[in-house]
């Protein structure tokens, strides 16, 4: 039987879509790319709000965006774009929906040279021993950017994408799993690493 929860991580909170979504998605490996594509867009949207407001969102943007289908998304045009403008349930950023759908044109370029987003995105993830075993809840606060988020966001604006600064593609790297920074008072930290340790990593 699994050990209840009575540990997390700060930002968690006590609302209950946070909390879901800190115990079984945060720092867990993911490597289904329709998913990935997801994650990359919603931290895109989140750039100057707070997580909670995006991840209340999440329905609707799914709704809105045909569940990140890359290859729907990527042939949106401006009907598309002005219809999403006037979708309440979504951020209404013109810039930001403008981005999502340059991205997915781009992710299908990504897909055909790597084979899957997933191949691409985790060729980032850090070498071992590279970071805290078991960081406090003070050094995950300050983890912010990465070499490797700054290699990414680099790479990736080289390949036509945007609203991928080293800061949001650190941000895609916690919520998916390059990454497990749950601290080490935080009892999730325990179920990711173990997720992370049997996760096949694409290639």
């Amino acid at each position: 039987m699994t050990a209840p929860i009575v540990r997390r991580c700060a930002w968690a909170g006590t609302a209950p879509t946070m909390v879901e979504y800190h115990d079984t998605e945060w720092g867990f490996p993911v490597a289904d790319d329709h998913r990935l594509f997801e994650k990359m867009c919603l931290e895109g949207f989140q750039s100057g709000l707070s997580w909670s407001t995006i991840l209340n969102k999440r329905p609707a943007f799914r709704k809105a965006f045909v569940d990140f289908d890359i290859g729907a998304v990527a042939r949106f045009g401006p009907r598309e774009v002005e219809r999403l403008l006037l979708d309440a349930g979504i951020v209404r950023h013109r810039g930001k929906i403008e981005s999502t759908i340059n991205n997915a044109g781009r992710c299908a370029d990504v897909i055909d040279e790597f084979g899957s987003l997933a191949a691409y995105v985790w060729r980032f993830e850090p070498a071992p021993g590279t970071r805290p075993k078991n960081p406090t809840a003070a050094q995950v606060s300050g983890f912010v950017t990465s070499p490797e988020s700054v290699a990414m966001s680099k790479d990736l604006k080289r390949r036509g994408w945007s609203f991928v600064g080293p800061t949001t593609m650190y941000a895609f790297m916690q919520s998916m799993g390059i990454v497990d920074d749950h601290h080490r008072g935080c009892d999730v930290r325990r179920v990711a690493e173990a997720a992370r340790q049997e996760f096949r990593r694409p290639s």
